[in-house]
């Protein structure tokens, strides 16, 4: 390369940085490593065209776009937000993950069909084993693209006696050893309010948390939950701000409890999710 245009590059690679360094990148580096944008964020514009642009969001532009805008190199990929699950499709999305030198950090394995359901709770053998092997499916997704954990949810549990839960977990908990894949349980749901009972299913089966800030009936279940979940966290924390809790407190709880996973940020939906997420993303990195 000729001096001139060596200078010239280095120049606009100083600005770059300089720029970066402002905003969310440069001497911010360290915090934005643990830091992930889930798809969820986003999950308004997978499902119907933008306004702006007259198309919906695509998995496969989604880790190169969160790259670029906010400097992060982690994404969580809500598995219907793939378009498909054939190998020539998770073949291209690894490809663009590569190509933005990101990392899939967790899939949340969402069914409709099983949303405050029994599902993996029920008693009823034949819909437990149906809920196992949608599950299932989605952790087969998480190994194809490179996921260390999915989540799957427990479904409507018996409080008093979670013995069916356990053994779901159990199942699903070795079938994901197989497979390279961590399964994880979020306070999600009904679960939510009952945070001893969900961290008994997890020390019973196994399984690991993922704790949700936000997904908590009020702020002594919520202190309560986080002090229970956090140690049992496997890598990957939601991230999300409101009026109903304090962000840093949780932070805080999150570091009493040694955890040095990554916090993913999942906006609520209302507003401009890119934003929002902007605004999620400068609270933690102000925490962090």
């Amino acid at each position: 390369m000729e001096r001139r245009q060596f200078l010239i590059t280095s120049g606009l690679s100083a600005l770059a940085a300089q720029s970066g360094s402002s905003q969310t990148g440069g001497t911010n580096a360290g915090k934005l490593s643990r830091i992930c944008v889930s798809t969820w964020s986003f999950h308004t514009l997978f499902e119907k065209p933008s306004a702006a642009t007259g198309k919906k969001m695509e998995a496969l532009e989604f880790p190169e776009m969160i790259a670029d805008r906010y400097h992060v190199h982690n994404v969580e990929m809500v598995l219907p937000h793939f378009a498909s699950t054939d190998a020539s499709y998770v073949s291209e999305f690894k490809s663009r993950l590569a190509k933005a030198h990101s990392k899939v950090i967790n899939i949340p394995v969402d069914y409709d069909e099983l949303w405050e359901k029994p599902a993996l709770s029920s008693t009823d053998a034949r819909e437990r084993e149906h809920a196992i092997g949608l599950y299932k499916r989605g952790i087969d997704m998480a190994a194809a693209v490179g996921s260390p954990t999915a989540r799957c949810d427990p479904g409507t549990v018996n409080l008093e006696d979670p013995a069916l839960t356990i053994a779901s977990y159990k199942t699903l908990v070795e079938y994901g050893k197989a497979k390279g894949v961590r399964i994880i349980v979020e306070n999600h749901g009904g679960i939510s309010q009952h945070p001893e009972v969900l961290v008994k299913i997890l020390e019973a089966s196994g399984a690991g948390a993922l704790p949700d800030i936000g997904n908590f009936p009020d702020e002594e279940t919520r202190e309560r939950g986080l002090r229970l979940m956090y140690p049992l966290a496997a890598g990957v924390s939601h991230a999300k701000m409101g009026p109903r809790f304090d962000l840093g407190k949780c932070v805080q709880i999150a570091k009493d409890a040694g955890y040095t996973g990554l916090f993913s940020i999942e906006a609520g939906g209302r507003g401009d999710p890119y934003e929002v997420v902007q605004q999620i993303l400068d609270a933690l990195v102000q925490v962090l």
